[in-house]
């Protein structure tokens, strides 16, 4: 059934609207009436609907202290309004359930099960979701369920040779059976929801050229150029650790050789450190550790990983150009612990009209971003068009 003009102008306006309240959280009347250029009357009726479909929730704002009457605050019904974000790494497999606003409601993780087979890990993650089920209520009756997000790490299609025949439609299926929705998991790579997120409503918010980082037994990058994502064909853009760096460096597992995981990786800097544990966060973060208690070891490695790590992003940074380099996973804690020698190497290889303005910080969201940048893949189908809420 065809749609008037008129009324496709007002669902853009509701979406416009929806979609400010999203990602700026409680916001007046007066704020939304100046940001979308619309008038009064049409933002309360806008609003009007919006409560109507529990979208939104309306109400007089605390104290302000200014005299007058204060605008009507509108605010996400986080708890009513949810998408399930999951996340599927190398040791681990995590869910989390998250409120329209960007709001982390509940979540779970669980080790990931050993070996290739995909069903022992699809089941995992549906036990996770599952778990959660409960307290979320179901979407016929008060609370809203809009979708379902999943992040992929490289490392999973990398290290365990997943294609996307393994992943989409048989993990995807599954899980929108477990759901009980006929939409299955939007797919997105860890680097780039993390990075979606950190630009949303993280450390790279109002940033328009990011590199979002992100370090686990390989290394990948979210990359926003202009304000849009950077995935490449088949969303798998964005292997920068497969960038050679150091051509007589260590044979990678992709067969080239000296590629950027094979310096700053987590096996690259568990061997350098003299420890012999298997690969993962945990093994990493207490390698930094041990660097920064002294560990002569420890702390040659976190030195010469950090020395490579600005090598690579001084590289990103002169073809990019971003305004903001974000340090994920395992690189979030090298940086921490080694910034000066980032930093050293970044001044000492990137031109001056690249590097003069660039930021170097770690995420805001933490180890949520992934997570966050799932939900909203989630959440784009009822921005886009908020009276559509069918599961």
């Amino acid at each position: 059934m065809s749609t008037s003009p008129q009324e496709s102008v007002r669902r853009q306006n509701l979406g416009a609207l929806l979609r400010y309240v999203h990602v700026r959280g409680a916001t007046s009347r007066a704020e939304l009436t100046s940001r979308l250029g619309l008038n009064r009357s049409t933002i309360g009726a806008l609003t009007a609907d919006l409560a109507t479909a529990g979208l939104i929730d309306e109400g007089v704002p605390q104290e302000t202290g200014r005299a007058g009457r204060p605008s009507i605050v509108v605010r996400p019904r986080s708890s009513r309004v949810y998408g399930y974000a999951l996340s599927l790494e190398l040791d681990r497999v995590r869910a989390a359930r998250i409120g329209l606003g960007g709001k982390v409601l509940d979540r779970r993780t669980a080790a990931r099960p050993d070996g290739a087979d995909p069903a022992p890990t699809i089941a995992a993650l549906a036990a996770l979701v599952a778990d959660m089920q409960p307290a979320a209520g179901r979407p016929a009756g008060d609370a809203v369920f809009v979708g379902s997000g999943l992040a992929v790490s490289g490392s999973v299609r990398h290290h365990l040779g997943w294609t996307d025949e393994t992943i989409e439609p048989p993990l995807t299926s599954a899980l929108a059976d477990r759901l009980g929705t006929a939409r299955p998991p939007i797919l997105g790579g860890v680097a780039d929801l993390a990075a979606l997120a950190e630009h949303t409503r993280g450390a790279a918010a109002g940033a328009d050229n990011v590199i979002y980082l992100h370090g686990d037994a390989g290394i990948s990058a979210g990359i926003i150029a202009g304000g849009r994502r950077i995935t490449g064909y088949g969303g798998h853009g964005g292997e920068v650790g497969h960038m050679v760096v150091n051509p007589t460096g260590r044979l990678c597992g992709c067969g080239s050789r000296g590629c950027w995981e094979t310096e700053i990786g987590e096996r690259a800097l568990l061997h350098l450190a003299g420890r012999t544990v298997p690969t993962s966060g945990a093994a990493v973060a207490a390698a930094v550790r041990a660097a920064a208690q002294g560990d002569p070891d420890a702390r040659a490695a976190v030195v010469h990983a950090a020395e490579w790590l600005g090598f690579g992003v001084a590289n990103l940074v002169n073809i990019f150009n971003p305004t903001i380099v974000v340090f994920g996973g395992t690189l979030q804690q090298l940086y921490l612990t080694a910034a000066d020698h980032v930093r050293g190497r970044l001044l000492a290889m990137a031109l001056p009209a690249c590097r003069d303005h660039v930021v170097l910080h770690t995420p805001l969201l933490g180890d949520d971003a992934p997570l966050v940048g799932a939900a909203e893949l989630a959440f784009e189908r009822l921005l886009a068009d908020p009276l559509d809420t069918t599961p």
